[in-house]
Protein backbone atom coordinates (compact mmCIF):
# COMPACT_ATOMS: atom_id res chain seq x y z
CA UNK A 1 0.00 0.00 0.00
CA UNK A 2 1.47 3.30 -1.07
CA UNK A 3 1.68 5.92 1.66
CA UNK A 4 1.23 9.49 0.48
CA UNK A 5 3.71 12.02 1.76
CA UNK A 6 2.24 14.66 4.03
CA UNK A 7 4.91 17.17 2.98
CA UNK A 8 3.41 19.77 0.68
CA UNK A 9 3.72 23.42 -0.23
CA UNK A 10 1.76 24.51 2.85
CA UNK A 11 4.17 22.70 5.17
CA UNK A 12 7.11 24.22 3.25
CA UNK A 13 5.71 27.75 3.68
CA UNK A 14 5.13 27.15 7.40
CA UNK A 15 8.74 25.97 7.75
CA UNK A 16 10.02 29.11 6.03
CA UNK A 17 7.89 31.30 8.32
CA UNK A 18 9.17 29.40 11.36
CA UNK A 19 12.80 29.86 10.27
CA UNK A 20 12.27 33.59 9.67
CA UNK A 21 10.64 34.01 13.08
CA UNK A 22 13.51 32.10 14.68
CA UNK A 23 16.06 34.39 13.02
CA UNK A 24 14.03 37.42 14.13
CA UNK A 25 14.19 36.31 17.77
CA UNK A 26 17.96 35.78 17.43
CA UNK A 27 18.57 39.38 16.30
CA UNK A 28 18.89 40.79 19.88
CA UNK A 29 21.50 38.12 20.68
CA UNK A 30 23.43 39.13 17.56
CA UNK A 31 23.51 42.80 18.60
CA UNK A 32 24.56 41.99 22.17
CA UNK A 33 27.35 39.58 21.25
CA UNK A 34 28.72 41.58 18.30
CA UNK A 35 28.68 44.95 20.06
CA UNK A 36 30.25 43.52 23.21
CA UNK A 37 33.46 43.08 21.19
CA UNK A 38 33.61 46.69 19.90
CA UNK A 39 35.07 49.83 21.33
CA UNK A 40 32.61 52.48 22.49
CA UNK A 41 33.35 54.66 19.45
CA UNK A 42 32.95 51.83 16.96
CA UNK A 43 29.69 50.81 18.65
CA UNK A 44 28.24 54.30 18.15
CA UNK A 45 29.35 54.54 14.52
CA UNK A 46 28.24 51.10 13.32
CA UNK A 47 26.19 49.13 15.82
CA UNK A 48 24.75 46.69 13.28
CA UNK A 49 27.96 45.70 11.51
CA UNK A 50 30.59 43.17 12.49
CA UNK A 51 33.53 44.40 14.59
CA UNK A 52 36.67 45.38 12.70
CA UNK A 53 38.62 42.99 14.93
CA UNK A 54 37.76 40.58 17.72
CA UNK A 55 38.34 42.65 20.85
CA UNK A 56 37.88 40.79 24.13
CA UNK A 57 39.32 43.54 26.31
CA UNK A 58 35.79 44.59 27.34
CA UNK A 59 35.30 41.25 29.04
CA UNK A 60 38.51 41.65 31.01
CA UNK A 61 37.50 45.12 32.16
CA UNK A 62 34.01 43.94 33.12
CA UNK A 63 35.46 40.98 35.04
CA UNK A 64 37.47 43.36 37.20
CA UNK A 65 34.93 46.18 37.56
CA UNK A 66 32.00 43.93 38.44
CA UNK A 67 34.13 41.60 40.56
CA UNK A 68 32.40 38.91 38.56
CA UNK A 69 33.37 35.85 40.64
CA UNK A 70 31.80 37.47 43.72
CA UNK A 71 28.55 38.58 42.05
CA UNK A 72 28.32 35.23 40.25
CA UNK A 73 28.63 33.43 43.58
CA UNK A 74 25.94 35.63 45.12
CA UNK A 75 23.54 34.95 42.23
CA UNK A 76 24.31 31.24 42.36
CA UNK A 77 23.66 31.00 46.10
CA UNK A 78 20.38 32.87 45.83
CA UNK A 79 19.17 30.82 42.85
CA UNK A 80 20.14 27.41 44.28
CA UNK A 81 18.76 27.88 47.79
CA UNK A 82 15.59 29.56 46.50
CA UNK A 83 14.98 26.61 44.19
CA UNK A 84 15.58 24.05 46.93
CA UNK A 85 13.20 25.78 49.31
CA UNK A 86 10.51 26.39 46.70
CA UNK A 87 10.57 22.77 45.48
CA UNK A 88 10.37 21.32 49.00
CA UNK A 89 7.68 23.70 50.28
CA UNK A 90 5.55 23.72 47.13
CA UNK A 91 5.60 19.98 46.47
CA UNK A 92 4.64 19.10 50.06
CA UNK A 93 1.94 21.78 50.18
CA UNK A 94 0.45 20.73 46.86
CA UNK A 95 0.46 17.07 47.90
CA UNK A 96 -1.43 17.90 51.08
CA UNK A 97 -3.95 20.04 49.22
CA UNK A 98 -4.62 17.31 46.63
CA UNK A 99 -4.80 14.28 48.90
CA UNK A 100 -6.85 15.99 51.63
CA UNK A 101 -9.44 18.11 49.76
CA UNK A 102 -11.13 19.64 52.79
CA UNK A 103 -13.00 22.91 52.56
CA UNK A 104 -10.11 24.74 54.25
CA UNK A 105 -7.58 23.22 51.85
CA UNK A 106 -9.70 24.18 48.85
CA UNK A 107 -9.94 27.76 50.10
CA UNK A 108 -6.18 27.75 50.70
CA UNK A 109 -5.53 26.59 47.15
CA UNK A 110 -7.81 29.33 45.84
CA UNK A 111 -5.78 31.82 47.88
CA UNK A 112 -2.57 30.54 46.23
CA UNK A 113 -4.11 30.96 42.78
CA UNK A 114 -5.43 34.44 43.63
CA UNK A 115 -1.97 35.52 44.83
CA UNK A 116 -0.57 34.87 41.35
CA UNK A 117 -2.43 37.85 39.88
CA UNK A 118 -1.17 40.41 42.42
CA UNK A 119 1.44 42.67 40.72
CA UNK A 120 4.72 42.96 42.56
CA UNK A 121 4.80 46.75 42.19
CA UNK A 122 1.69 47.09 44.36
CA UNK A 123 3.28 45.39 47.37
CA UNK A 124 6.96 46.29 47.11
CA UNK A 125 6.75 49.24 49.54
CA UNK A 126 5.00 47.19 52.28
CA UNK A 127 7.50 44.43 51.55
CA UNK A 128 10.47 46.70 52.29
CA UNK A 129 8.84 47.87 55.53
CA UNK A 130 8.15 44.34 56.73
CA UNK A 131 11.60 43.11 55.66
CA UNK A 132 13.31 45.93 57.56
CA UNK A 133 11.23 45.23 60.70
CA UNK A 134 12.01 41.50 60.79
CA UNK A 135 15.69 41.86 59.84
CA UNK A 136 15.64 40.58 56.27
CA UNK A 137 17.31 43.62 54.69
CA UNK A 138 20.90 43.38 53.39
CA UNK A 139 20.87 39.62 53.70
CA UNK A 140 21.02 36.84 51.12
CA UNK A 141 18.95 34.73 53.50
CA UNK A 142 16.32 37.47 53.64
CA UNK A 143 16.18 37.68 49.85
CA UNK A 144 15.79 33.90 49.57
CA UNK A 145 12.89 34.01 52.06
CA UNK A 146 11.23 36.72 49.95
CA UNK A 147 11.56 34.49 46.88
CA UNK A 148 9.86 31.71 48.84
CA UNK A 149 6.86 33.98 49.34
CA UNK A 150 6.64 35.20 45.76
CA UNK A 151 7.34 31.89 44.01
CA UNK A 152 5.34 29.42 46.05
CA UNK A 153 1.94 30.30 44.52
CA UNK A 154 2.83 29.37 40.94
CA UNK A 155 4.80 26.32 42.05
CA UNK A 156 1.94 24.98 44.17
CA UNK A 157 -0.43 25.53 41.25
CA UNK A 158 1.81 23.54 38.88
CA UNK A 159 2.47 20.72 41.36
CA UNK A 160 -1.24 20.59 42.27
CA UNK A 161 -2.26 19.75 38.71
CA UNK A 162 0.51 17.19 38.24
CA UNK A 163 -0.07 15.30 41.52
CA UNK A 164 -3.64 14.60 40.42
CA UNK A 165 -2.21 12.33 37.72
CA UNK A 166 -0.25 10.23 40.25
CA UNK A 167 -2.22 7.01 41.01
CA UNK A 168 -3.24 6.90 44.66
CA UNK A 169 -3.05 3.08 44.61
CA UNK A 170 0.75 3.30 44.67
CA UNK A 171 0.62 5.27 47.91
CA UNK A 172 -1.90 2.88 49.46
CA UNK A 173 0.39 -0.06 48.69
CA UNK A 174 3.29 1.73 50.39
CA UNK A 175 1.16 2.42 53.47
CA UNK A 176 0.16 -1.23 53.67
CA UNK A 177 3.86 -2.10 53.65
CA UNK A 178 4.31 0.11 56.72
CA UNK A 179 5.72 3.28 55.19
CA UNK A 180 5.21 6.51 57.12
CA UNK A 181 3.42 9.52 55.51
CA UNK A 182 6.76 11.23 54.93
CA UNK A 183 8.19 8.02 53.52
CA UNK A 184 5.27 7.73 51.11
CA UNK A 185 5.82 11.25 49.84
CA UNK A 186 9.62 11.31 49.56
CA UNK A 187 10.14 7.71 48.41
CA UNK A 188 7.06 7.16 46.25
CA UNK A 189 5.41 10.43 45.21
CA UNK A 190 8.28 12.91 44.91
CA UNK A 191 10.33 10.80 42.42
CA UNK A 192 7.22 10.66 40.21
CA UNK A 193 7.13 14.47 40.22
CA UNK A 194 10.49 14.73 38.45
CA UNK A 195 9.06 16.07 35.14
CA UNK A 196 7.24 18.89 36.91
CA UNK A 197 10.16 19.51 39.28
CA UNK A 198 12.52 20.01 36.33
CA UNK A 199 10.07 22.45 34.76
CA UNK A 200 9.65 24.38 38.01
CA UNK A 201 13.40 24.57 38.65
CA UNK A 202 13.96 25.90 35.13
CA UNK A 203 11.24 28.55 35.43
CA UNK A 204 12.42 29.62 38.88
CA UNK A 205 16.05 29.80 37.77
CA UNK A 206 15.26 31.99 34.77
CA UNK A 207 13.21 34.30 37.00
CA UNK A 208 15.55 34.52 40.00
CA UNK A 209 18.82 34.70 38.05
CA UNK A 210 17.61 37.61 35.91
CA UNK A 211 15.57 39.39 38.59
CA UNK A 212 16.58 42.98 39.22
CA UNK A 213 13.86 44.75 41.22
CA UNK A 214 13.62 42.53 44.31
CA UNK A 215 17.40 42.31 44.90
CA UNK A 216 17.64 46.07 44.40
CA UNK A 217 15.07 46.59 47.18
CA UNK A 218 16.52 44.06 49.63
CA UNK A 219 20.29 44.21 49.02
CA UNK A 220 21.98 47.55 49.57
CA UNK A 221 25.52 46.44 50.43
CA UNK A 222 27.90 46.36 47.41
CA UNK A 223 29.37 43.00 48.45
CA UNK A 224 25.91 41.38 48.19
CA UNK A 225 25.17 42.51 44.63
CA UNK A 226 23.87 40.02 42.09
CA UNK A 227 24.80 40.00 38.40
CA UNK A 228 21.86 42.22 37.28
CA UNK A 229 22.68 44.76 40.00
CA UNK A 230 26.34 44.78 39.04
CA UNK A 231 25.44 45.24 35.38
CA UNK A 232 23.28 48.25 36.26
CA UNK A 233 26.38 50.03 37.59
CA UNK A 234 27.47 50.71 33.98
CA UNK A 235 24.47 53.02 33.51
CA UNK A 236 25.01 56.31 35.30
CA UNK A 237 23.12 59.58 35.32
CA UNK A 238 25.36 61.21 32.71
CA UNK A 239 27.21 58.32 31.07
CA UNK A 240 26.18 54.93 29.72
CA UNK A 241 29.03 52.52 29.07
CA UNK A 242 27.31 50.42 26.43
CA UNK A 243 30.42 48.52 25.40
CA UNK A 244 31.06 47.29 28.94
CA UNK A 245 27.36 46.81 29.73
CA UNK A 246 26.90 44.51 26.72
CA UNK A 247 29.94 42.47 27.70
CA UNK A 248 28.49 42.21 31.22
CA UNK A 249 25.17 41.02 29.75
CA UNK A 250 26.94 38.25 27.84
CA UNK A 251 28.77 37.10 30.98
CA UNK A 252 25.54 37.22 32.97
CA UNK A 253 23.41 35.34 30.44
CA UNK A 254 26.00 32.67 29.60
CA UNK A 255 25.60 30.59 32.82
CA UNK A 256 21.81 30.40 32.55
CA UNK A 257 22.05 29.46 28.84
CA UNK A 258 24.47 26.64 29.72
CA UNK A 259 22.08 25.53 32.47
CA UNK A 260 19.14 25.51 30.06
CA UNK A 261 21.06 23.47 27.47
CA UNK A 262 22.17 20.97 30.11
CA UNK A 263 18.56 20.57 31.28
CA UNK A 264 17.17 20.22 27.77
CA UNK A 265 17.28 16.42 27.82
CA UNK A 266 15.37 16.30 31.11
CA UNK A 267 12.81 18.78 29.78
CA UNK A 268 12.12 16.55 26.76
CA UNK A 269 11.87 13.51 29.04
CA UNK A 270 9.46 15.43 31.24
CA UNK A 271 7.22 16.37 28.31
CA UNK A 272 7.23 12.74 27.13
CA UNK A 273 6.42 11.41 30.61
CA UNK A 274 3.66 13.94 31.05
CA UNK A 275 2.06 13.02 27.74
CA UNK A 276 2.17 9.31 28.61
CA UNK A 277 0.60 9.92 32.01
CA UNK A 278 -2.10 12.18 30.56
Amino acid sequence: MEVKSSYNSRVFIMEIIGILLGLLFLVPFYFVIVNSMKTFGELLINSAGLPSSLNFSNYGKVWEIMKFPKVFWNSLLITVFSNIGLVVISSMAAYRLVRFPTRFNNLLFMAFVAAMVIPFQSIMIPLVRVASQVGLMDSITGLVICYFGFGVSLNVFLYHGFIKSVPIEIEESARVDGSSPYGVFWRIVFPLLKPMTVTIVLLNSLWIWNDFLLPMLILNKPELRTIPLATYSFFGQYTKQWDLALAALVLGVLPIVIFFLSMQRHIIEGITAGSIKG
